[in-house]
């Protein structure tokens, strides 16, 4: 790797930098603060999840804690599940089992790319896409989502294609905005790249496909556009994000002779990334913790119940679709100053500037209800 990569690799997460010397990092493991900073539990576990990881410690034979790969039974189970979610009858070969979404954006960018290729992403992005695709040797291209409606920008995207586009990378429910774009938005994107001469792929990263609100679907680009490669993490439905398992997929849409001439190459690229597979108990509790989610219905009350009392307050927000998250503008745009005044009052936020949004701030509704509570009146006391 270059010395210039490792530059744009370090100028491309601001996000490390600062929280090293924030003063959330002084306070983060403090009673009595409201940390609505990261999408991090701030309850104890969903039961029946501990459960299952109990159940399944105890090992069965002497292989149970043995180098796992993709195990049959683990992609059996994820390929039942997408077949569930998107109609399309996927098939266990096809899935690839990672340590996380992460491990899984990072194992199709590695499989995918060449040098000199192009990966478009949609900013505000999640912090490390820029990271991963400088990592892979390809070149970051930006498209800007205006908010506060957050539209999938189908014009911008248009725009940036050229011949050495290899994949656009769209996330949907989208982070940091909460919004889910629809089937039909997909097709839209479909029709964009079906004007290209070389097929250009959809990264799809849809950590939060399960995390919906007021009875919405999140549909996939793959229910659209055969070269899709779905990824997932379980982090975000189980809330437990240190426990790293998820996966890539492909659609049975896509080319048979494709998907099989891609088996090897993902799992090669599995191997390259460091050994990108979840770690044995999970693989074993998988079948176990598929259907297992947190309480939807509680993160859809805390974002009723938060966004009504900022917007009578006066601020303006966003009303999340999906995600565990809240946009706020700052009043006068200052966010520096609004993140400074509600640290003064031990209420902690992200920088909208981490997320290439200035002038906004990002709220996690995995704050606990009191946190939540306490937040809210400390945005009410910055207002005076």
């Amino acid at each position: 790797m270059t010395t210039r990569t490792l530059e744009k690799m370090r100028a491309s997460v601001p996000f490390l930098r600062w929280l090293a010397g924030s003063r959330f990092a002084k306070k983060q493991n403090q009673e009595g603060i409201a940390d609505l900073m990261f999408g991090n539990p701030q309850e104890m576990p969903v039961a029946k999840y501990v459960d299952a990881l109990s159940e399944k410690v105890v090992p069965r034979d002497r292989g149970w804690f043995a180098y796992k790969l993709n195990e049959p039974g683990s992609t059996a189970v994820v390929a039942r599940s997408l077949t569930e979610r998107t109609g399309l009858p996927f098939v266990p070969e096809d899935v690839f089992v990672t340590n996380g979404g992460f491990a899984a954006i990072a194992v199709a960018l590695r499989t995918l790319c060449e040098p000199g290729d192009e990966i478009v992403f949609l900013s505000p992005p999640w912090f490390f896409y820029e990271l991963l695709v400088l990592a892979a040797g390809a070149t970051p291209v930006r498209v800007p989502i205006e908010p506060p409606a957050f539209d999938l920008p189908l014009a911008g995207i248009e725009r940036v294609l050229t011949d050495k586009t290899r994949a656009v990378l769209v996330n949907s429910p989208h982070n940091p905005s909460g919004r889910v774009w629809s089937k039909e938005d997909f097709a839209a994107l479909a029709r964009v790249l079906g004007k290209r001469d070389q097929p250009i792929w959809i990264l799809s990263d849809e950590a939060y496909a399960k995390v919906v609100f007021d009875g919405r679907r999140a549909a996939s680009p793959a229910e659209i556009w055969p070269h899709t490669l779905v990824l997932y993490s379980y982090g975000k439905q189980l809330l437990a994000p240190g426990q790293r398992v998820g996966y890539l997929a492909m659609p049975p849409t896509l080319d048979e002779a494709v998907r099989r001439a891609m088996r090897e190459d993902v799992l090669m690229s599995q191997c390259a990334t460091g050994f990108a597979f979840p770690n044995a108990l999970l693989q074993h509790a998988l079948g176990d913790i598929e259907g297992v989610s947190i309480d939807i219905g509680a993160l859809e009350r805390r974002r009723d119940r938060f966004v009504s009392a900022l917007r009578a307050l006066g601020y303006e927000t966003t009303h999340p679709e999906g995600t565990f998250y809240v946009l706020v503008r700052a009043p006068d745009g200052d966010e520096e100053k609004l993140i400074d005044a509600l640290a003064d009052r031990d209420v902690f936020v992200l920088p909208g500037a981490l997320v290439e949004l200035p002038g906004w701030i990002r709220v996690s509704l995995t704050a606990n209800d009191s946190m939540l509570e306490k937040a809210i009146a400390g945005f009410a006391a910055v207002l005076g």
